[in-house]
């Protein structure tokens, strides 16, 4: 007698992401397992009393999501923060920071997040002025969407200490203006986080900031409330089909939140937590990596994985590229690791033998990357290391070969192109210039040499829909006319956000597919993803959202 299912799906259109078996109509789960995928007549036969049965309605199942870089703990935190996305003008930013300010006076520090480069205008730049017009007497961050560059008023520049300057690693700068003062532009996480800190402890951002430990440790009731914050980011991602995801900075204090999540039976999606290497930390810091891996490897919590980075991004200027700048023919902006430098941590943290995944947006950062790997090769033979460069907003023709020769994943974010689904063409597309453009987002051009490809939205940057991250990817349009075709098919866009991304973190044998045996983790959607026009994907909403066979969420 076959095991009766917990849970059987049928009256679907499933896709599957198994080759052997791309197509079916029912599929069965028990015990956290894929039990069958097949016809309705094969699943209803292993229908018992107890199970549930869930009519899809003819709609799409699809594996569940695996968000391939995402920043959990700090997006979770930032959705009970002021949110400043599509805000155009000085008058409506005065009114949307007014009424916040106004709703939180015991605030300690007023965030807003979201915030455009080109938020006041496409010539006037966000300084502190401006904030200051609005609120004055108490200190205020805004946080820019891609969280590389954020504007403090001149009240939290002074708490920080930081109004006269700061002394910071290449790749920062608190941005100075011709009175001598900080215009209130700060530059990456070294000069950011002095403004930050004045909110409080700050643990959420603990792991992108320095990749440490929360000193003092929390009171218990802190860490009831972070516990709190890290579930309703669990549960935001599933309420968006997600059932795993890459975390993109990390400590030992996120994966013990994890792993209390799953102690006490609430987790709601899988995660992966990486050790975030930063200067000034030395080679012998990566036994702390090491001991992350071997504590936390789970079907639910996992390490395994160190964080780097290596340049800023395209907007401000901190990107490192090969050429110049086009708008900036002086500037090629600064790496945070030379050659040698990040060839003896690559070849140590492969020795290890654990991943790596370095941030890396300009040319001249993934040659960098590419370059380090190669010599980690060299050094430590080849093995199945799947070391990943994430973002790769911009690639030279010689190094587009090179993630499919060395074994490299491609991870990279349909939102993220300029003039597309979340952000404006300007200032990018004058920073990268015609000469380059066709080398930029190039998702198709890698995919099409031979290397793999995950797929992401690196929320909080921007939002974690994977629906609306397909659709970007679908709808991609040339800037102008000339321009490659950058655009992916629905096949591979799923894919890439599914066992594309199970591959990047060596589990393409138990998710990412809709295969017996497999983690029953599974998106039902509301409609059919393949009737609709590609303008509209990001209309067919989660039904239901199962991870490890129990329903996550439920529309």
């Amino acid at each position: 007698m076959p095991v009766p299912a917990d849970l059987i799906v049928v009256n679907a259109r499933i896709l599957t992401m198994d080759e052997a078996n791309p197509r079916a109509e029912a599929i069965a789960l028990a015990g956290g397992r894929i039990l069958a995928v097949g016809t309705e007549g094969d699943v209803r036969a292993l229908q018992g009393p107890q199970t549930q049965v869930v009519d899809a309605g003819g709609a799409s199942v699809l594996p569940g999501f695996i968000e391939s870089h995402i920043h959990m703990f700090g997006g979770a935190e930032e959705l009970g923060h002021l949110q400043l996305a599509g805000i155009e003008g000085f008058e409506a930013l005065k009114a949307r920071l007014s009424a916040h300010a106004a709703a939180h006076p015991d605030d300690a520090l007023l965030t807003g997040h979201g915030a455009g480069y080109t938020m006041i205008s496409e010539d006037e730049p966000l300084t502190r002025h401006h904030i200051d017009r609005i609120v004055a007497d108490r200190p205020v961050v805004l946080v820019g969407a891609d969280h590389h560059t954020s504007w403090a008023n001149t009240k939290a520049l002074e708490m920080a200490g930081i109004l006269h300057g700061k002394a910071v690693n290449p790749g920062n700068e608190v941005v100075m203006g011709p009175d001598g003062l900080a215009t209130g532009e700060l530059r990456e996480s070294e000069a950011m986080s002095p403004v930050f800190h004045l909110g409080g402890p700050n643990r959420t951002h603990l792991g992108i900031e320095t990749g440490g430990e929360p000193d003092p440790a929390p009171t218990a009731a802190e860490w009831e409330a972070d516990k709190a914050i890290m579930r309703r980011g669990l549960a935001h991602a599933a309420k968006h089909g997600i059932t795993s995801f890459h975390n993109m900075d990390g400590n030992f204090y996120q994966l013990q939140l994890m792993a209390a999540l799953e102690e006490d039976d609430t987790i709601t999606v899988r995660g992966q937590v990486p050790y975030h290497f930063k200067k000034p930390m030395t080679l012998a810091d990566l036994e702390k990596a090491s001991e992350m891996d071997r504590r936390y490897n789970s079907e639910w919590v996992s390490s395994g994985m160190v964080k780097v980075f290596m340049d800023g991004v395209l907007e401000s200027g901190t990107a490192f590229l090969v050429e110049p700048y086009a708008d900036r023919p002086d500037w090629h902006g600064e790496p945070y690791f030379s050659n040698e430098e990040f060839a003896e941590l690559a070849t140590e943290i492969d020795r290890r033998g654990l991943q790596i995944a370095v941030h890396a947006i300009g040319d001249g950062a993934v040659r960098r990357v590419l370059n380090g790997y190669e010599a980690a090769q060299k050094a430590n033979g080849v093995r199945d290391s799947r070391h990943r460069v994430e973002h790769v907003e911009l690639i030279t023709e010689e190094d587009m070969p090179r993630f499919a020769e060395l074994g490299v994943i491609a991870s990279m974010q349909p939102p993220h192109p300029p003039g597309g689904m979340c952000f404006p063409l300007e200032p990018t597309l004058s920073r990268i210039g015609e000469k380059r453009r066709y080398l930029a987002y190039a998702w198709r051009r890698i995919k099409e040499t031979g290397a793999a490809l995950a797929f992401s939205s690196d929320w909080p940057v921007s939002p974690i829909d994977p629906l609306s991250g397909i659709q970007a990817a679908l709808t991609r349009a040339p800037w102008e006319e000339g321009d490659p075709d950058h655009s992916v098919s629905l096949h591979d866009a799923i894919a890439a956000y599914t066992i594309g991304s199970a591959y990047a973190e060596f589990a393409e044998d138990r998710k990412g597919m809709l295969k017996p045996g497999y983690f029953a983790d599974l998106v039902i959607l509301e409609g059919d993803i393949e009737a609709v026009e590609p303008q509209h994907i990001r209309n067919v909403r989660p039904k239901m959202t199962i991870c490890g066979g129990r329903v996550t969420y439920e529309a």
